[in-house]
């Protein structure tokens, strides 16, 4: 099983952020667009693995606050000027950063580490050739994501809502031609800010 470890985001922003990618998706034919249906805040990617129950378990001891989150500005990895993914950015306070470190130190005795460096939280909609952040040998810039980084110079400061996460996710990722479908495999509640945790 492929698996990752997420939150979910409300249906209003998952609309609005769907309506600028369709606007964007024009300009750049030539990358792999992810579907709204998809939209996530990812906190951990676990990869294939047979550990279903070991990792329900250990998400069940993450304890954390229910999460702020606002949705705004978009950016690229790894830089504009060789854009590989294309993202919406993400702000909140301590509490994102503090689950995230939960979710990672319950995952660790079962063999799962974090990626290297810090926490960036963002919402992916598009990537390009491999779909890796730093390309893989002999790929190149999608010319489509240079079009979309020129187009969004013209346009004012994005902003697509703000809300709060109250659950974090378990997530299966079965690959396809079609793009990757999502199934949550566990939902684990986080606790109202400011209520003992």
């Amino acid at each position: 099983m492929r698996l990752f470890v997420a939150l979910d985001i409300d249906s209003e922003i998952r609309r609005r952020i769907g309506e600028f990618r369709n606007q964007m998706r024009a300009l750049a034919p030539d990358v792999r667009w992810v579907g709204p249906e998809t939209f996530h805040v990812t906190l951990q990617f676990l990869g294939e693995t047979e550990k279903l129950e070991g990792i329900r378990s250990a998400l069940q001891q993450v304890k954390g606050a229910a999460v702020p989150l606002a949705f705004r500005g978009t950016g690229f990895f790894p830089g504009a000027k060789s854009p590989r993914v294309f993202w919406v950015g993400i702000a909140s306070d301590a509490r994102l950063q503090e689950l995230a470190n939960s979710v990672s130190a319950a995952l660790k005795p079962l063999g799962f580490e974090r990626d290297a460096g810090p926490y960036k939280p963002h919402l992916t909609l598009a990537r390009a050739g491999s779909g890796r952040p730093k390309p893989v040998c002999g790929e190149h810039s999608a010319p489509g994501l240079l079009a979309v980084r020129a187009k969004l110079e013209s346009l004012a400061p994005l902003e697509f809502g703000t809300m709060t996460a109250r659950v974090f996710c378990l997530y299966e990722s079965k690959l396809s031609p079609k793009g990757a479908q999502y199934t949550k495999m566990a939902r684990y509640a986080l606790s109202e800010p400011g209520l003992p945790v």
